[in-house]
């Protein structure tokens, strides 16, 4: 196979929910060639998609070693890179704060890597915690305010400013994407919606933070997606940030009860202590951008669990 007759692309973390979901769109594409790179830490050899054209390959790796990545830049010569892989889940982020230090090295190495090996573009997935506890509503991509103080935050925070930085100065390309609270089938449980719907459909107890009066807007997984492969196959919004996220605030209680009456649950709903750290009280993206990607109707929250609900292998 001669390689160099595809557009190549390198999906780092793509054992994972949402960049295995890209992987699997990217690949459809028979033009494409995917290398797919994950350390299984928490990524699932389950996730990642058949291809039906022979043309997406999954290669065990660790971003963050140096080693192991840069053989395989120098293998392949990648065109494009969605940089994904990350410690990711609001307890693992606390629990392990040194783990997700760690995630800079890897940022490091993917743009420098990219830069001597003739990347066009590199596509990196920020994060809304970049917005640290919220000043405006809804939240803007050019308005970020530098009040984050958790360290996924900061590293995310960090990375979009390695980004700039490279373009700068060696006019290496970019887009960032901002994520926000995305859902679907093959999410872990580490993750609100999944872990109320594997609770509800195990008539156990759905356990909330406080009194549940936090807001966040779900965003589904295909409209993620969507809009990510079409900033990539359009090239638009080159060099610059992209909310990528639904626009409607729910709050975790009413997402609770949903989930319950979906479910013709019979679980209880019990609430622990606040914590400490990490539960921001509000989440609303400005999507003007993404919706100009998408140029269609979202996937509602109600909609979008149905999905999920039809399909309970997932979340069992």
């Amino acid at each position: 196979m001669n390689l160099h007759n595809y557009t190549r692309i390198l999906v780092t973390g793509g054992a994972g929910f949402i960049p295995s979901a890209l992987a699997e769109k990217l690949s459809q594409n028979p033009d494409n060639f995917v290398i797919v790179v994950d350390n299984l830490q928490t990524g699932s050899l389950a996730k990642i998609p058949e291809s039906r054209f022979g043309n997406l390959q999954f290669i065990k790796c660790d971003v963050n070693e140096f080693r192991d990545i840069s053989s395989i830049f120098y293998a392949y010569s990648f065109d494009y890179v969605f940089h994904y892989a990350a410690t990711v889940g609001v307890k693992r982020t606390l629990d392990n704060p040194v783990k997700v230090l760690n995630d800079i090295s890897g940022i490091k190495y993917i743009l420098s890597l990219s830069k001597n090996t003739g990347v066009k573009r590199v596509y990196f997935s920020s994060s809304s915690e970049v917005y640290g506890e919220p000043v405006e509503f809804p939240q803007n991509e050019d308005t970020t305010p530098l009040n984050s103080r958790l360290p996924y935050a900061i590293v995310k925070n960090v990375g979009e400013a390695y980004l700039k930085s490279y373009q700068k100065e060696f006019q290496l390309e970019y887009t960032i994407f901002r994520f926000f609270n995305t859902f679907g089938p093959k999410q872990s449980k580490d993750f609100v919606i999944s872990r109320f719907l594997s609770a509800a459909l195990n008539q156990t107890e759905l356990t909330i933070y406080g009194d549940g009066s936090q807001t966040r807007t779900f965003c589904f997984i295909d409209d993620n997606i969507a809009a990510t492969v079409n900033a990539f196959y359009q090239n638009l919004f080159v060099n610059d940030v992209v909310n990528i996220g639904g626009d409607i605030e729910t709050t975790i209680l009413d997402l609770a009860k949903m989930i319950i009456k979906l479910t013709n649950s019979k679980s209880k709903i019990v609430h622990l202590p606040p914590l400490e750290e990490g539960d921001m009280t509000r989440r609303r993206p400005d999507i003007s951008k993404m919706k100009q990607l998408i140029q269609r109707d979202m996937i509602g929250l109600e909609e979008g669990l149905g999905r999920i609900i039809l399909d309970t292998k997932y979340i069992l």
